[in-house]
């Protein structure tokens, strides 16, 4: 029996060809890229159709070594990660802004030697298109390991001792002085501030805007205490500084997490709430609602920073020209201050 001939299949560059167009924005039409000009579209889309161009994964993969696949790297594999609505929520904005593409998201747990060990393999031989990184602490050992594989990468949040070229993050300074801010406008001077990790730019921001907002009204920071963004980092901390300043009337705390263990401290050492101290969080969480009072804190988008990292890492893979991302934050008034 004679071989069968193997049928025929245009390329890209045939189409961008037959379209008159440049290979990349001919790969941008089928990619479905932003920012194209009807006209392009329209000359690449009638060339797909004439010479029956098929865009599929294989091919796709095979002419530009891309894998459809991007990581989402989390320095951490503590079951109770995936109870935080923090990574939750990041994570839900992440597949949201993957929902009308062919990526897929590739989840790597990367605290301990051996998970960083594969993750070093996984971008050394080009497993995945790009990375997104969230949560890292200023010596975590992640950062090099993707500066050295030279991936495409986002980071969720800037590195507390480096700017990486692409990065999406909220206003954490602004955000710490709308904190504080307010708890001055109702008239509170001792106001002491539980930090997030001071090894995390998110918490040594936070803890800025705190302290400026502070000088700025002429006042000298009561007194701080390093939680860990946790409830019970919250709590811990509390105690402390109703031990070192018992004359304090106002808190700021760097997470709604650790804003909920200071409320129960301040409840259990008779502390009523705002009367005798007035509470603000940071992060605008479910739990925000639910405390007793309920927080007044201040609202980031942690879902539109999943969104953002993940249609930033997007525009970079098509060859786009971003920069990096500041998100807006506001206060959000409840009971507690």
């Amino acid at each position: 029996m004679a071989a069968l001939t193997p049928r025929w299949q245009p390329t890209l560059d045939e189409v961008a060809e037959r379209a008159g167009v440049s290979r990349s924005a001919a790969s941008r039409v089928i990619n479905k890229a932003p920012h194209v000009s009807r006209a392009t579209r329209d000359a690449v889309e009638k060339a797909v159709k004439e010479l029956g161009y098929l865009p599929n994964r294989t091919a796709r993969a095979l002419a530009t070594r891309q894998t459809g696949i991007v990581a989402l790297a989390v320095p951490d594999d503590d079951p109770q990660l995936f109870a935080d609505p923090f990574f939750a929520q990041v994570i839900v904005g992440v597949s949201a802004a993957l929902e009308d593409t062919d990526l897929h998201l590739l989840l790597c747990l990367a605290s301990s030697g051996r998970g960083r060990a594969r993750l070093t393999k996984l971008l050394q031989t080009r497993g995945v298109d790009g990375i997104l990184l969230v949560a890292l602490r200023g010596d975590d050992p992640l950062t090099d390991i993707v500066r050295r594989a030279g991936v495409p990468a986002v980071y969720g949040g800037r590195p507390l001792h480096f700017e990486p070229q692409w990065y999406v993050d909220s206003d954490n300074v602004g955000g710490a002085r709308l904190a504080t801010e307010h708890l001055i406008g109702l008239g509170r001077t001792r106001i002491v501030s539980i930090t997030g990790q001071m090894c995390t730019e998110a918490g040594a921001a936070r803890d800025r805007g705190y302290r400026e907002a502070m000088v700025i009204a002429g006042l000298t920071p009561h007194g701080t205490a390093e939680g860990d963004f946790t409830e019970a980092g919250g709590a811990a901390a509390m105690k402390t500084l109703l031990d070192e300043h018992p004359g304090l009337d106002a808190v700021f705390a760097a997470n709604d997490n650790m804003a909920a263990g200071a409320l129960r401290v301040l409840s259990d050492n008779g502390r009523s709430v705002p009367g005798d101290v007035a509470v603000v969080g940071f992060d605008d969480l479910g739990i925000a609602e639910r405390t007793e009072p309920p927080l007044t804190t201040v609202h980031q988008s942690i879902q539109g920073l999943g969104k953002e990292m993940t249609r930033l890492l997007i525009a970079v893979l098509a060859g786009q020209e971003r920069s990096s991302i500041i998100l807006p934050t506001r206060l959000v008034l409840r009971g507690s201050a």
